[in-house]
């Protein structure tokens, strides 16, 4: 199938987006271009394939949705949350003019800090919003936290939804019958434009989420094994039931701890088949199984090197069209012969861009909502009719960027000190012949997670600075198998940050770093590591910046002791010496390097309270330290101004550190 350009929507939507970058040299500029949030996110498109909806940034951490009409050009802003404590997490066309979204955040309840999530629906026109979960009541028996989720959209009979809902029910209310009973999570179909609803499954406590097969009909529901006490054991049981209904039956079970056991991924109701993820050798491998009674899986595809993490979907009955993975870069392999031949034409049509994703279709598929980026492109967002084959641009995702000669992300791997070969990406300087430079060290968050190759603006922006830098998916990281992820980067501290000092030590092998210009920048566990890889290695760092980093084990585990995932905590921390040996707060005192923290006051991911202890710690022993708190930001800082701020504070950093 081929596909022409052709520019004919760019008009409308594109003016919108019109911005001038900012000249490439000084800090300021660089830190507005990179640390301003992407312009828009969450994008969908309407049913019938002639509007658009995004999220874009406001002022700091505002986020607005817009929705743009793609035949007339109009467009209108329907809806802003200030970003503190709510924000919107997302929105998607219910009907051709109802609109979902969920806005939440985090807030501190009793002295305790707790996520929260609302669905609602709004019109186009941006009238009539509502919530869609139970409303709170003054006699509810507990925090409601999360008032459920969208299981499925049902777009045939008009608009409706498939709605997990959570009920609480009430307590001290006396005098009246009026008072309610129900508890747990049920399954509800609601209108979208009446808001009637009808109960599909009744609320229960004892299940915690179901899984549909993309056509409104409920075929898993998920236990989350507790005691007694509410505590999650992380042992998980799946049933199931037939495409006819009828009885649940067993399907299987995972533990959550040793990441063993089936994942559901998807329910394909064409084929009336499960596809999930399973162990093989070691690693993810996808599964396939006819929910017809028989429970037997047929392997569909493993990888000897990588973990099968996912499947791709399209249409508003889902079909599995593909499954994904990454090696040194992320690949798609589809079933179906029509998407793999418009892949392969969407790639002859924009070379450059070759990370292209579905975003969403219409509901005939005829009309597709396509992402496409790479290492030096941010990426954006395109229109493709697949009637008449033509394609159009519709806005980038980071206009800032737009004038930016941004640098190619290079594949590599390295030797670490027993001889095991770790994966790492290098990103140079623009133009850099690679000799001699100063550089940064970027681990990644987790631990059990990994970087992958395409646009990082955290490690672009460190590069348009003049810094080689260098992203090592160190052992711990996930996605190789269960060998390399080994115990994870907690317990195993010692190997994971073992191979980030290598990755640093590779760098000055290879001729790319100057030994005396080093310095280690990382976010979450990448910060953690950043903080105790300098004070395993004193001298190799002249600067550290750890952003939201995990400082103490021990307060990590205290910390999780009024939640109900404490005891799963605790067992991926583990207990003994390397609770001591690798909390930075611990070792302090061998941290020479000035270090700046970074951290938001509402981060429920880790504590703020790290980065303050951290903070004393350092100011005791006096040690150089500056510390940037954040009030009511949360672990990932979405808000331009405090990005822009960090980015500046972090490159003033370097720059004295490193004389760069």
């Amino acid at each position: 199938m081929g596909v022409s350009m052709k520019w004919r929507v760019a008009a409308a939507s594109v003016a919108f987006w019109a911005a001038t970058a900012a000249n490439a040299g000084t800090l300021v500029e660089d830190a507005g271009a990179f640390g301003v949030r992407p312009a828009a996110e969450q994008v969908a498109i309407s049913p019938s394939g002639d509007r658009i909806l995004m999220l874009v940034p406001g002022r700091g951490a505002q986020t607005s949705l817009k929705v743009f009409h793609l035949l007339t050009g109009e467009e209108r802003t329907i809806l802003s949350a200030p970003g503190t404590p709510e924000t919107l997490r997302w929105c998607r066309f219910g009907s051709e003019t109802q609109i979902v979204c969920r806005y939440g955040g985090n807030l501190m309840v009793d002295g305790l800090l707790l996520g929260f999530g609302r669905l609602i629906r709004i019109g186009v026109d941006g009238t009539g919003l509502a919530q869609l979960g139970q409303r709170s009541s003054f006699y509810d028996a507990g925090v409601r936290q999360f008032d459920g989720q969208v299981l499925d959209w049902v777009t045939n009979d008009g608009g409706s939804v498939l709605m997990a809902r959570e009920y609480m029910k009430e307590a001290g209310r006396t005098g009246t019958r009026m008072s309610r009973s129900k508890r747990g999570l049920g399954v509800d179909r609601i209108d979208l434009l009446t808001l009637k609803s009808e109960e599909v499954e009744p609320p229960r406590p004892e299940y915690d989420d179901f899984v549909t097969d993309g056509r409104g009909h409920v075929r898993i529901r998920t236990d989350y094994a507790e005691d007694s006490s509410g505590i999650l054991s992380g042992q998980v049981k799946y049933q199931y039931r037939g495409a006819n209904g009828g009885d649940w039956q067993a399907l299987g079970t995972y533990d959550q701890r040793n990441e063993n056991g089936m994942q559901p991924l998807a329910i394909e109701a064409e084929s009336n088949s499960l596809f999930y993820t399973q162990k093989l050798n070691g690693r993810d491998a996808l599964y396939r199984m006819v929910l017809d009674g028989s429970n037997k899986p047929e392997l569909v595809a493993k990888n000897d090197a990588v973990d099968i993490d996912g499947v791709t979907r399209f249409g508003r009955g889902q079909k599995v069209i593909g499954y994904t993975f990454a090696t040194d870069k992320r690949e798609v392999v589809y079933f179906d012969r029509e998407f793999d031949g418009l892949s392969q034409s969407l790639g002859n049509a924009i070379p450059n861009l070759p990370i292209i994703s579905f975003s969403d279709s219409s509901s005939d598929g005829t009309k597709l909502l396509i992402f496409a980026g790479s290492d030096t492109n941010p990426g954006g967002y395109y229109f493709l009719d697949r009637k008449t084959k033509e394609m159009s641009p519709l806005f980038d995702a980071r206009p800032a960027l737009a004038k930016r000669t941004l640098s190619p992300v290079k594949p590599i791997t390295y030797r670490a000190a027993d001889g095991t070969s770790i994966p790492a990406y290098l990103t140079l300087p623009p133009g850099s012949a690679g000799k001699k430079l100063a550089a940064v060290v970027l681990p990644h968050g987790g631990p059990s997670s990994r970087d992958e190759w395409g646009f990082d603006w955290l490690a672009q922006f460190l590069a348009a600075r003049g810094y080689a830098v260098i992203q090592p998916n160190y052992r711990g990281s996930s996605g190789y198998g269960d060998d390399f992820q080994g115990a994870n980067g907690f317990k195993d501290w010692r190997k994971a940050i073992s191979d980030v000092n290598d990755s640093a030590r590779y760098l000055v092998d290879q001729g790319i770093a100057d030994p005396a210009k080093l310095a280690i920048v990382g976010w979450s566990y990448g910060g953690y590591a950043a903080l105790q890889a300098a004070a395993v290695e004193p001298t190799r760092y002249k600067a550290v910046a750890a952003i939201a980093p995990v400082t103490d084990l021990a307060l990590l585990k205290r910390e999780a002791d009024e939640y109900t995932s404490s005891q799963m905590v605790r067992d991926f921390v583990g207990s003994g010496e390397h609770v001591r040996e690798g909390s930075p707060l611990q070792n302090a005192s061998s941290i020479t390097a000035p270090v700046l923290l970074v951290h938001g006051d509402l981060d429920l991911n880790v504590g703020v309270q790290h980065s303050v202890k951290m903070a004393s710690a350092l100011q005791g022993l006096g040690r150089p330290v500056e510390f940037l708190r954040f009030k009511d930001l949360d672990h990932q800082l979405d808000d331009s101004q405090a990005r822009i701020q960090m980015l500046t504070q972090i490159g003033a950093q370097l720059q004295k550190a490193l004389g760069q």
